[in-house]
């Protein structure tokens, strides 16, 4: 609604508005119109959605209405009902649901749209958070000051299930979706509720939603269980993210049927490495083993290193149902409590598995190295291991640091060797993200007994770099047979934007970090530097969080582009089959073209590459969703004290604070905030007091005390704890 009038009359006459002249009306009629494409209004209509109040401007609109048709600037009906002539434009994109007000649509790369396009609630057709839609822009910006637009369809839904809590009323029942941008309780007929009682967690699926409806019908599906529940709630975030609860009895079958011999002539056709010193080196919880290290000395005082990656296209076939399967699920997902693997227990943990003590069928990058971590020469291809021993990372970390115990002195050798090739690494521009990963310490019951932060050590480190080699070694090695003609998986990561990384390095400061934003390895070389100030000080997590949100994301492309975050100029994802299956799809490929292949058709390769990269998106989503549940929860049961923090972002409804003890984020609401009325500074990002003038800004530490948790909305809601008359009894949900 427009803004009223304050103009005031004098003694005795009636307040009316600003008289226009004919110039000025014209245009503000013209814009109204342009800004409501395809609907049609009469002058009366016209006159009190422009709220104009004094007679004369009043009576100049109709006259001007026909002039303007007469000009053919705007459109006249029959009926005397007027519309715009300008052509909107009509483009397509993705719903991203901000709030229950507005949505924005980031619209698809081929519309060459500058920026996203605001959408309001009553505009959006019933369209939700992730939907694909074909919307009209407006000609003109809105009151927003942005580029303003109007839902005409929805294309495509992103999802019609969703998971929330029953509530039952005795005439009918709504389920309240967890997902945050849900804004739209769904309607369950009492028939629909499938035996699903009052705060019960429950699937529902959207059945049907009219327009003019405000709520969509549903009908649930699955009964998860009683909210608050370890294993119910784990469910939800499986269920939120369409993740399968187990596989189809087909494809446990057909996995059943593989036998566990190995024929004498399969192995004829691979070169044998079981008299070899090799070992796998893992978690201690794993069962999946799908990569072993194999050393030897050579007689020319060279090394041969051997990175033996299971075979598992070996065992899953093309037009196969758990090669159907296996692309479905494109990635194993874990959970703070679980995996849902990608292939079933008997490949996973059985045929493909590197397990010791056992001849296995493996794919190989094998390098002939010197002291000096240069590699002269390698060879790619199928083999058969034995596995000697099965380290975990701990064990193979003591034999290294105690100079004894199995394999010490291979181990220490190969460490030595990773180190040359980490700092080759570095040298050539690789960025150093060496991420704070926690871990939940849980009972029998799924209660988090503590948390701990996961340390990265020299074995971990050096695993990673001969897997690098060899990722790297298959990329340049189908790359250059054809110049990068012939179609491949590649793994890319392109550079960063500078805007975004300017961004970061403002936030930086706010911490006394000084970033000199460049191009190529001399933003790698200032994002070092940063990573190796920071190491053990509180801000640690936050920063390096944000630095890789300021980063590209890496994806799954048949282009051959290369790696800005390693520095590679070509990659690839070869040593991961049993739980990726871009490895599978880069096995099959390399086979092909070692074999004399030509290249294959590119577009299915491509779909297949996109296929994975929405995979692995949902697989982080729904982990993230699910160490975000054992957070609040832990919150829930931890200590009411007053907790260090630090201000990890401010919006214009809250401050979001992670708790360093924790590594926990929250967010103080701004409505809670009563010491003061705060006004957002969006461009320095910070809250500042009217009459105190304090100011609540990024990187601020902070004292708080959790005042509210929800595990539905997976939030804990804090109080700055210097805010006494704030100090609220703790709230659970």
């Amino acid at each position: 609604m427009g803004r009223k009038s304050n103009n005031k009359t004098g003694k005795g006459k009636k307040k009316g508005g600003k008289v226009m002249d004919a110039a000025q009306l014209a245009r503000k009629i013209l814009n109204f119109l342009d800004n409501h494409f395809g609907e049609e209004f009469n002058s009366k209509q016209i006159i009190k959605k422009l709220e104009i109040r004094d007679g004369v401007t009043k009576g100049g609109v109709e006259p001007i209405l026909h002039k303007l048709a007469a000009a053919g600037s705007v459109s006249k009906s029959p009926r005397n009902y007027f519309s715009s002539t300008k052509d909107p434009e009509f483009i397509e994109g993705i719903v991203d649901y901000v709030n229950p007000r507005f949505a924005y649509i980031v619209a698809d790369s081929k519309f060459e749209v500058e920026e996203d396009i605001l959408v309001k609630e009553a505009d959006l057709k019933n369209a939700l958070d992730g939907d694909r839609v074909r919307i009209m822009v407006y000609p003109l910006k809105g009151n927003s000051g942005r580029v303003e637009g109007k839902v005409l369809e929805v294309l495509e839904r992103s999802k019609d299930e969703f998971v929330g809590r029953v509530e039952i009323s005795p005439r009918f029942a709504f389920v309240v979706p967890d997902f945050r941008k849900m804004h739209h309780d769904i309607f369950v007929h009492k028939g629909d509720l499938g035996g699903a009682e009052h705060n019960q967690k429950v699937v529902v699926k959207m059945t049907e939603w009219r327009d003019g409806d405000k709520n969509p019908t549903g009908k649930v599906t699955r009964v998860l269980g009683k909210a608050g529940e370890h294993e119910v709630e784990i469910h939800s975030i499986m269920a939120e993210f369409g993740l399968p609860f187990e596989y189809p009895e087909e494809v446990v079958a057909e996995a059943e049927e593989i036998s566990d011999q190995i024929p004498k002539s399969e192995i004829k056709n691979r070169k044998d490495f079981r008299d070899i010193t090799t070992f796998t080196i893992d978690p201690a919880d794993a069962k999946d083993f799908d990569d072993a290290i194999s050393y030897q000395k050579l007689s020319n005082g060279n090394y041969e290193i051997g990175v033996h990656i299971a075979d598992v296209t070996h065992y899953v076939r093309p037009k196969t149902k758990l090669e159907k399967e296996a692309y479905d699920r494109a990635t194993s997902v874990y959970l703070v409590d679980r995996t849902i693997p990608m292939l079933p227990e008997r490949l996973s943990n059985g045929l493909c598995s590197l397990r010791p003590n056992e001849d296995k069928l493996t794919f190989s990058c094998v390098f002939e190295m010197d002291e000096s971590g240069d590699v002269l020469k390698h060879w790619i291809g199928r083999t058969i291991i034995h596995s000697d021993r099965r380290f975990a990372y701990e064990e193979a970390q003591e034999n290294i640091d105690s100079q004894s115990g199995d394999f010490f002195e291979e181990l220490t050798l190969l460490n030595d060797l990773a180190k040359k090739l980490r700092k080759r690494r570095f040298d050539k521009g690789a960025v150093n993200f060496e991420t704070v990963e926690v871990k939940f310490k849980l009972d029998e019951k799924g209660t988090p007994l503590g948390l701990m932060v996961k340390e990265r050590k020299d074995i971990h480190k050096m695993i990673e770099e001969f897997m690098l080699l060899a990722n790297r070694t298959v990329a340049e090695f189908i790359f250059d047979r054809n110049k990068g003609a012939d179609t491949f998986v590649y793994r890319v990561h392109d550079h960063p934007d500078l805007e975004r990384l300017e961004t970061f390095s403002n936030f930086a400061k706010k911490f006394g970090h000084e970033i000199k934003v460049g191009e190529g390895s001399r933003i790698s070389m200032a994002l070092n530097k940063l990573m190796e100030e920071i190491q053990g000080k509180p801000e640690q997590n936050v920063l390096e969080q944000l630095a890789i949100r300021s980063m590209a994301k890496a994806i799954y492309t048949i282009e051959p582009k290369g790696h800005f975050g390693l520095a590679f100029k070509h990659y690839t994802h070869f040593t991961s089959p049993i739980r990726r299956y871009p490895d599978m799809m880069v096995h099959r490929l390399l086979q092909h073209y070692l074999d004399g292949g030509k290249s294959p058709e590119s577009e299915t390769w491509e779909e297949k590459s996109r296929h994975s990269s929405d995979r692995e998106k949902r697989a982080s989503d729904a982990e993230r969703a699910s160490i975000k549940y054992k957070q609040v929860e832990f919150m829930s049961l931890a200590e009411d004290k007053d907790y260090q923090g630090i201000v990890t972002g401010v919006t214009e409804w809250g401050v979001f604070v992670e708790i360093s003890e924790t590594k926990c984020e929250g967010m103080v609401r701004v409505q809670d905030m009563d010491d003061d009325y705060y006004e957002f500074d969006e461009k320095n990002m910070r809250l500042i007091g009217s009459k105190n003038k304090k100011m609540i800004t990024l990187g601020d530490n902070v004292a708080v005390r959790v005042v509210a948790t929800d595990i539905d909305r997976r939030t804990i809601d804090l109080e700055f704890a210097d805010n006494e008359s704030n100090n609220k009894p703790r709230k659970q949900r």
